[in-house]
């Protein structure tokens, strides 16, 4: 379990493509630094395990299978690609995000920015699966940022979107702050939305 308050940012160094998996090596100081064998490290928003029996230096190595490959945007990164890190959630520690499980409901994509003089308003595509778990004034990840849903829209036309209002430090401190128009993004919805739904059905 995580927060969505990304760490720092980390660094793709090394990719090694398999038949039907991935074997990707990163470069993150901070969520290294008492990382073991095992441990769970969220990156850009998915949950993968530390397979490394000793972490070496400030790197650690990571397998992703092809579900998580088909799912994620994960499979396009890349030697010198930047991600956003956040180690497992401690029980002890204050949840200043929101209850995010690593498990990627979708992509989308970066439709627009608007910069404003002290924030910047993030447009994103919303698959139309998982936009009835959408809510404005509600919690959605985006490549492991927890953030707040701050304009919701669409048409039939051009499908759904949703906005984000990111301030100074996201901006400065995760992959959004320089992810252009066109970017492919991670998106976990609000848990929560999807147990209720559950419920509702099964009684």
């Amino acid at each position: 379990m995580f927060t969505g308050i990304v760490e720092e940012l980390g660094e793709i160094v090394a990719v090694e493509r398999l038949t039907d998996a991935a074997r990707l090596t990163i470069r993150g100081k901070l969520v290294t630094s008492d990382a073991a064998h095992g441990d769970s490290i969220a990156v850009n928003g998915v949950c993968l395990t530390v397979v490394d029996d000793v972490v070496v230096g400030d790197s650690f190595t990571v397998d992703v299978m092809a579900e998580t490959l088909n799912r994620s945007s994960i499979g396009a990164l890349d030697i010198g690609s930047r991600v956003n890190l956040e180690r497992a959630a401690a029980l002890n520690s204050r949840l200043g995000g929101h209850l995010v499980q690593g498990h990627v409901d979708g992509t989308g994509t970066v439709l627009a920015r608007t910069p404003s003089e002290n924030w910047e308003v993030v447009r994103v595509s919303l698959p139309a699966e998982i936009a009835k778990y959408v809510v404005e004034k509600g919690s959605i990840t985006v490549d492991g940022t927890s953030l707040t849903v701050s304009g919701l829209g669409g048409s039939a036309a051009d499908g759904d979107w949703f906005e984000v209002s990111l301030i100074p430090t996201t901006l400065a401190l995760t992959t959004l702050g320089s992810a252009p128009a066109g970017t492919t993004v991670n998106l976990e919805v609000d848990v929560i939305a999807k147990y209720v739904e559950r419920l509702q059905q099964r009684g």
